[in-house]
């Protein structure tokens, strides 16, 4: 096996108020709708919020209740977003909790996202996006929350997870590593001597005038590193590796181009994604900002929008041949993470979309906020609108796809197409062997074994002594020399001798053939078989 897929895999690892949440409960919790009550002092905060944001990150300070809990002195801006406009009676807001108190949060939570659903007539893009996002990635949690400011019902808003220290402490285990928000800069020219329209795809340049222009740094250093991830990846892309989570990223474009969400790094301006590289030294992309996912912007940067039919039909490979792209063209010819990368989005079309499972979840998140919405003064869409957004395209001049419209001939396209029309090798009867009945002798390896089948070319298994730590790599084989039975007959088999004292093993397995890659568990980046020694002997 190339050391490149080694290496990568090593590393792994509104309503009604019964329906309002109650302090006790996961702020996030997609099926209740959260309440937040704002109230300034000024009649005319409208006007101050549209100043503040026009002159930067300035806050208004304000007070707010949240689920029936109050907290003074907090800020309140208006999001930069496509969405602000200046007089709009619903312009996504940003809350901060601890504005003045340091301290002051909610269950954990020192800051709250309101998203206002710009162009997404059906209400769940951000939540179902979300919702696939965190099977196989970092990414946020999100649900809904009915607003209210100075009394009056501001309307039904997306209630996203910020992405911040408390996110990276979760997900990362700190937030001391460097912290990059892409921010294209689609104002102002590019400083001299730039290249035009890199946005943030990370073309390498030699200047660092030229990241400031489309990145903005978050923690306390690290333009050095986000330049050296561009460097690696456009002029030495084979060592790219050393400072890329190169499954995460892939897990990311698949997801990007299954969703067609194009106002990502896959789309136009390569946008909406952080970047944040932690203690093991490697930049993992975290995805934000899905409202527009689901073919609700439709530029690829190649050409003018997409029709409903190239939306439905997009390219598995799309930006493969693509220099301006590199991200995708410079992992993508490496024919290891090309085969990983498509048996990504085959992951995600079968997990949520094969069977058409997805419409019933759409259904049901339009359910719980059908009456908040239809209460909402302010919202941008009609509720005829809001009950064909699955099965018809939206509006005459931004001619939003309905989910089901686009996503239904888009499995069958993606199912159908060859590069994914191809079988994985099948590994199952994962099992760990234990002590014999009445043996006196313990058993002091770890010997695994697994029946793999579809003609696979290299088995491997990945595993650490505990739950931390980079997974090492061994390889499984079926020749009837390691633990695995008779030679030839389908099981594989690897014998692990525990290093200094280790009792416990965390593992999955990995298998190739000619075309196609698989896992076992199949979520491996968050699942994996555990045994130990303890019970092994038992």
């Amino acid at each position: 096996m190339k050391r490149s897929i080694l290496f990568l895999l090593s590393i792994l690892i509104l309503g009604t108020s019964s329906l309002l949440a109650q302090d006790d409960d996961n702020f996030y919790e997609v099926d209740k709708i959260q309440e937040i009550k704002i109230k300034f002092d000024q009649d005319n905060w409208r006007y101050l919020l549209d100043s503040l944001r026009f002159n930067g990150d300035g806050l208004l300070i304000g007070s707010v209740e949240i689920n029936g809990r109050k907290f003074n002195d907090i800020g309140v801006r208006y999001r930069e977003s496509r969405s602000f406009q200046p007089g709009n009676k619903r312009n996504s807001m940003y809350i901060k909790l601890n504005f003045i108190d340091k301290e002051q949060n909610y269950q954990g939570h020192r800051s709250i996202k309101l998203s206002s659903a710009l162009r997404d007539p059906s209400m769940v893009r951000e939540v179902f996006g979300y919702e696939i996002a965190r099977r196989y990635m970092p990414a946020p949690q999100a649900n809904y929350a009915r607003i209210l400011v100075n009394g009056e019902y501001y309307g039904l808003f997306v209630n996203v997870e910020n992405i911040d220290d408390a996110f990276l402490d979760k997900h990362f285990g700190g937030n001391e590593g460097t912290f990059i928000r892409c921010a294209p800069n689609l104002v102002d020219s590019e400083p001299s001597g730039c290249k035009a329209d890199v946005y943030g795809s990370l073309q390498f340049d030699e200047s660092a005038k030229c990241y400031l222009h489309n990145f903005q740094l978050l923690s306390e250093s690290g333009w050095d590193d986000l330049i050296e991830l561009a460097y690696l990846l456009n002029q030495k892309p084979d060592e790219v590796e050393r400072v890329l989570n190169i499954d995460r990223t892939l897990w990311m474009l698949a997801f990007n181009n299954v969703l067609v969400n194009l106002s990502s790094y896959t789309g136009r301006y390569s946008e909406n994604y952080y970047l944040y590289k932690g203690k093991e030294g490697k930049f993992t992309p975290i995805l934000y900002d899905l409202n527009l996912c689901f073919g609700s912007y439709k530029n690829t940067g190649v050409g003018s929008d997409l029709k409903l039919k190239e939306l439905q039909t997009m390219d598995p490979l799309l930006h493969v041949d693509n220099a301006a792209k590199p991200l995708i063209s410079q992992l993508l010819r490496n024919s290891d993470y090309k085969q990983i990368y498509l048996s990504h989005i085959s992951a995600i079309v079968n997990d949520f979309f094969r069977k058409d499972q997805y419409i019933e979840r759409i259904r049901e998140l339009q359910e719980l906020i059908s009456e908040a919405f239809e209460e909402d003064e302010n919202r941008y869409y009609s509720m005829e609108d809001f009950n064909n957004s699955l099965d018809q395209t939206i509006g005459k001049r931004s001619r939003i796809p309905g989910l089901k419209e686009l996503m239904t001939p888009r499995t069958e396209y993606l199912k159908k197409k060859v590069v994914l029309a191809v079988v994985p090798p099948d590994i199952s009867e994962v099992t760990v062997s234990s002590r014999e009945q009445f043996s006196s002798e313990k058993v002091e390896n770890f010997k695994i074994q697994a029946r793999v089948g579809k003609f696979p070319t290299e088995v491997h298994l990945f595993y650490r002594y505990g739950d931390s730590g980079e997974f090492q790599s061994a390889e499984m084989k079926d020749d009837g020399r390691h633990d695995d039975g008779e030679a030839g007959d389908g099981v594989y088999g690897v014998i692990v001798k525990p290093e200094e004292g280790a009792d416990q093993i965390n593992y999955y397995i990995f298998a190739k053939n000619a075309k196609a890659v698989s896992y076992e568990p199949p979520r491996y980046m968050y699942e994996q078989y555990s045994s130990s020694l303890e019970e092994l002997n038992n």
